[in-house]
């Protein structure tokens, strides 16, 4: 009986831990933005839950947008990812790799060399980049996805993530992989069907 509360204390010892060192990365990752100039909240002055609308200030400053649904597929991907690639490291140790991996998405996409990609090559051609707040709330909810995807099936993952992108490609005519894709490899075609031409 010992043994077993000595296992669960080490256990919830290592999920301390793992939550410590998430909330660290966090921060550094704010500090990081903070200091390439990137404002912590929307300049329009005010904090929403949600921002609607694609083509607004709001978009990527608010604390979730229609692409927040493709933050959720990143933690989803990353689950099934280290699944493959480290299933023996416990799931609270792979989430702060999926973390990592994440804030150093949220930073690179808010260098000038992204933001200037972004702008050239896709619709997004007033994108200015996130606020921190935005960054932080895009990071959550790739948390998000990465926990659902730890509770349920993978087909039950798979089928949430091919909605959310259906969702968004036919509501905003945009999703991840249109993002991805854009961002790589700009197809015209595609890039005037989005812009509703």
């Amino acid at each position: 009986m010992r043994q077993s509360a000595d296992s669960e204390t080490m256990t919830g010892g290592r999920r301390a831990a793992a939550l410590i060192a998430i909330a660290a990365i966090l921060a550094a990752m704010a500090l990081i933005l903070d200091q390439m100039g990137r404002v912590f909240f929307c300049t329009c002055g005010r904090v929403t839950l949600w921002a609607g609308g694609v083509h607004t200030p709001d978009n990527s400053q608010q604390l979730s947008d229609w692409y927040s649904f493709s933050h959720i597929i990143h933690g989803m991907i990353f689950f099934g990812l280290l699944w493959l690639v480290a299933r023996r490291v416990p799931v609270h140790w792979r989430l702060v790799i999926a973390v990592v991996i994440e804030c150093g998405w949220e930073i690179l996409e808010n260098s000038p060399i992204i933001i200037d990609r972004y702008r050239q090559a896709t619709i997004a051609v007033g994108y200015t980049g996130d606020s921190i707040l935005n960054s932080l709330s895009d990071v959550a909810m790739m948390a998000l996805g990465f926990l659902i995807a730890a509770r349920l099936p993978w087909r039950w993952t798979l089928g949430l993530a091919l909605a959310m992108e259906a969702m968004t490609l036919i509501l905003i005519r945009d999703n991840l992989t249109l993002n991805v894709l854009m961002l790589v490899w700009p197809i015209d075609a595609v890039r005037l069907w989005q812009a509703g031409v």
